[in-house]
C-alpha cells in the first residue's frame, strides 16, 4: 500500500531540498534545489570532497589568478553537484546565483548564463536547469531577460511579499519559491504565536494567495512553496505546483499514511483570487516596503546566503 507522501505526489510536484545525494534516491523527488548553504553543509562531508576536489582542479587549469581560481572553483562546484543530482532526478536542478549580487541586475545575467554554459559542456540542457535569483527588483528584471532573451528558466527565491511574486508573474518567470516557514519564523519571532490552525499559518495563507491570484489570471509562472518548519505547512499546502522539502520532512511525510486533503486547486482559485494589479518599479518597491516581514525577511535571506557564499569560498581557498 502507498504512503501518505507516494500519495501527496499525485497531487503536487515534490522537489527535494538538499544536497545530499542519498536522500534523493530515497524518497525519488522530480527535483532538487541547492542554495550555498546546502553545499556549504554538503562539502563538510567525506563523500562529497571528490566534488570539491574536482572544482579546485578546474578552476587551476584555467587561472593562475587566486581570486578567479575561487570564482571558477565555486562555480564549477554548484554545477558539479548540479550534474549529480540530475543523475538522480528525471527533471530539473536549481542552481543559485550569488546572493551578493542580487541589487546588480547585469551581474547576475552573466553568472546565470555562465552557469549554463558550464553545463551545456558537460552535455546538459538549460532544459533541465532553474536557474535561482533572489527576489528583488534587480532579480526579477533579469530573470525577466534571461527568460526572454536567453530562454533560460528561472527560479525566483527569497520570495516573501505579494509585490514580489506580482511582479514575478509579470516578468514571465518559470517558477517562484516562497519561504513558507521564514514567514512563520517572523511572526513567531514578533508576535509570540508558535501554534496556528492549519490553515491559519501565515506562510501557508502567503502562498495560498499567491496560487490563488496566479490560477485566477492565468499566469504560466508556477508556484513551489519552500523552507518549512513542520509537516502541517506541507499538508496544508497539498495542491501547489510545487513543493521543496528537506529529507527530515519527507521522512515524516513518508511515515504517515493515508490519502492527503487538496486544498489548493485552480477551479477554486478562480473564484477567490484577488483583482489584477500592474506594478512598475515604483510601485513594486513601495509595496513590498510597506510589508514589515517581508522587507526583514529578504534583507535577511540575502545576508545570510552571502555569508554562506564567502564560507563557501574561504573553503575553497584553503584547497587552493
Amino acid at each position: 500500500m502507498s504512503n501518505y507522501l507516494e500519495n501527496f505526489k499525485q497531487h503536487t510536484v515534490v522537489v527535494a531540498d538538499t544536497g545530499d545525494f542519498e536522500a534523493m534516491k530515497k524518497y525519488k523527488p522530480t527535483d532538487a534545489t541547492t542554495n550555498p548553504s546546502l553545499l556549504l553543509a554538503a562539502t563538510q562531508q567525506t563523500q562529497y570532497k571528490h566534488l570539491l576536489d574536482q572544482a579546485v582542479d578546474f578552476a587551476k587549469k584555467n587561472s593562475s589568478n587566486i581570486e578567479e581560481q575561487v570564482a571558477l572553483a565555486s562555480d564549477k562546484l554548484f554545477v558539479l553537484f548540479g550534474l549529480e543530482i540530475l543523475k538522480i532526478v528525471p527533471g530539473r536542478v536549481s542552481t543559485e546565483v550569488d546572493a551578493r549580487l542580487s541589487f546588480d541586475r547585469d551581474a547576475q545575467i552573466q553568472k546565470a548564463l555562465n552557469f549554463i554554459k558550464l553545463y551545456e559542456a558537460e552535455g546538459i540542457s538549460k532544459e533541465r536547469i532553474l536557474i535561482k535569483l533572489s527576489s528583488t527588483w534587480e532579480g526579477i528584471q533579469a530573470a525577466k531577460e534571461l527568460e526572454e532573451k536567453h530562454g533560460v528558466h528561472c527560479n525566483l527565491t527569497l520570495l516573501f511579499s505579494f509585490a514580489q511574486a506580482v511582479a514575478c508573474a509579470e516578468a514571465g518567470v518559470t517558477l517562484i519559491s516562497p519561504f513558507v516557514g521564514r514567514i512563520y519564523d517572523w511572526h513567531v519571532a514578533k508576535k509570540g504565536i508558535k501554534d496556528f490552525d492549519l490553515l491559519e499559518d501565515p506562510g501557508v495563507k502567503s502562498v495560498t494567495r499567491i496560487y490563488n491570484y496566479y490560477k485566477k489570471h492565468g499566469y504560466k509562472t508556477q508556484v513551489m512553496g519552500a523552507s518549512f518548519r513542520n509537516v502541517k505547512e506541507i499538508q496544508a499546502l497539498c495542491g501547489c505546483d510545487l513543493l521543496t522539502i528537506s529529507p527530515s520532512l519527507l521522512e515524516e511525510l513518508s511515515n504517515l499514511s493515508g490519502e492527503p486533503t487538496v486544498y489548493l486547486n485552480s477551479e477554486h482559485a478562480r473564484q477567490a483570487g484577488e483583482e489584477k494589479i500592474t506594478l512598475n518599479e515604483a510601485n513594486f518597491r513601495y509595496m513590498h516596503n510597506e510589508d514589515e516581514m517581508a522587507s526583514d525577511k529578504l534583507s535577511d535571506g540575502i545576508r545570510k546566503f552571502a555569508a554562506d557564499a564567502i564560507k563557501l569560498e574561504d573553503l575553497i581557498r584553503k584547497h587552493l
